[in-house]
């Protein structure tokens, strides 16, 4: 472990996506600007580099959300995957939104708003002409009671491991130190603000503190001193007292163990990342019925994980959240790794989207794999200034896809206001400026 300095302009918290692509665009600014270097920006992991939620990501990259700040905010991180596919192992292939009637309007709006922004995609309306659509792609395309499509032909999914790894050398090409095995015990804070982090490797005295620790947010929030429960106004002027400001959920994601190329459009090519809702009635392999409720899988060809790779609705983990052990982590905790209910309803789904997968449920990697997500009250993030200088960066398990937020990020830290972080304001829960929710079964759509 290399030796904390005994202070720091910038003191990063994190080394997962958003900790080192702000560290990498700070550097960059700084030097620019004239303002300073790499050399005064620190990058702090109690573990390592992607050793947190984005080293464990699906890696979907989209820009499928009804709220449009979402909307604007992805189409700014996409161009960043764009920027440098090679080194960020970053695959364009697209994203598909495939949803029932229930959803059409929501769809509708969501493509309107996307070319209103001059983000390409293709809407496919009607059953029949869905299912035509589809089938075009795959011709063992099978799902039941679709009746829009949102074909997105920007995005895809990235390896996530490789890209974070390629945003840590990035950030030290720019001078940056990351700080390795240093777990932050605590802050100093003095006259409202933060003058030095805590740490088991000593402590660093900063100028700014930057939060990006992912489901570890709990523990910097408390450190802080900010409020474990709020008040939230909605959107209509009413109040919901006594809000866990923090609320966790697992994550549910897995392999099919069959070749990547199992997965090919008719062309033989790699298809778009799917994601299908849908009010159809799913039944197992034995004709046993799983839900007639709406439900939803995503799921792509992955050669990292050598298998089809995706995943289903997560469920919110029914303790308060001072009482859930976030450590250890991901595949490595006993609590909160998938288990049979998910490999049968995910299979299933699979099989009744594609006939190439009926029979197939027995292939479901046995390798550990899931983890937690930490929630903001709404399920958006928040990004913001607390304690003077403070900045958290709470992406309410968002954050994978989110590569761009570091640069608005580093461009705050200067003195720059950026509009596409405006309706991620704190201040939001107060004022009752909420996002718009959809008839999604996922929280983060």
């Amino acid at each position: 472990m290399m030796q904390l300095p005994e202070r720091a302009s910038y003191v990063v918290v994190g080394a997962g996506v958003h900790g080192l692509s702000t560290a990498w665009h700070l550097a960059k600014e700084l030097k620019a600007r004239g303002r300073g270097s790499g050399e005064d920006v620190i990058v702090l992991d109690k573990t390592g580099v992607a050793a947190g939620a984005s080293g464990i990501a699906c890696g979907v990259i989209r820009n499928n959300y009804f709220q449009p700040a979402m909307r604007k905010l992805m189409a700014h991180s996409v161009s960043v995957w764009e920027s440098d596919p090679e080194a960020f192992a970053y695959h364009p292939v697209g994203y598909m939104q495939i949803s029932p009637e229930v959803m059409h309007d929501d769809v509708v709006q969501i493509y309107k708003e996307q070319q209103a922004i001059s983000y390409p995609s293709t809407l496919v309306e009607g059953e029949q002409e869905c299912l035509d659509y589809m089938r075009n792609i795959f011709h063992d395309w099978q799902a039941e009671n679709i009746t829009s499509v949102l074909h997105e032909h920007r995005g895809g999914y990235a390896n996530n491991k490789a890209s974070i790894r390629a945003l840590a050398a990035k950030a030290q090409g720019e001078g940056v130190r990351i700080h390795t095995g240093v777990r932050v015990a605590g802050l100093r804070l003095e006259e409202g603000a933060v003058r030095s982090v805590q740490t088991d490797g000593g402590e660093v005295d900063c100028e700014h503190l930057v939060v990006a620790v992912g489901p570890w947010v709990r523990d910097v929030w408390k450190m802080l001193g900010l409020p474990e429960k709020i008040t939230v106004k909605g959107p209509e002027g009413e109040l919901y007292r006594d809000r866990e400001m923090w609320t966790y959920w697992s994550l549910q994601e897995g392999v099919l163990g069959v070749e990547p190329s199992f997965l090919t459009d008719n062309e033989g090519g790699m298809p778009p990342v799917i994601h299908v809702d849908t009010d159809a009635p799913l039944y197992d392999e034995d004709g046993e019925l799983i839900t007639d409720e709406l439900w939803g899988i995503y799921y792509k060809p992955d050669f990292y994980f050598n298998g089809v790779q995706g995943g289903a609705t997560p469920y919110v983990v029914d303790q308060p959240a001072s009482e859930v052990a976030v450590d250890p982590y991901g595949p490595e905790s006993p609590d909160f790794v998938v288990g049979e209910d998910f490999a049968r309803m995910w299979t299933s789904a699979l099989a009744h989207c594609h006939g190439r997968f009926e029979g197939k449920g027995y292939l479901f990697s046995k390798e550990p794999s899931g983890g937690i997500g930490c929630f903001t009250p709404d399920s958006f993030p928040v990004f913001d200034t607390f304690k003077q200088n403070a900045y958290v960066i709470a992406d309410s398990n968002h954050g994978y896809k989110m590569i761009g937020v570091g640069a608005l990020v580093a461009g705050e830290l200067l003195g720059e206001p950026q509009e596409l972080l405006e309706p991620f304001r704190f201040s939001r829960y107060e004022t009752g400026e909420m996002h718009p929710t959809s008839n999604s079964p996922f929280p983060w759509s």
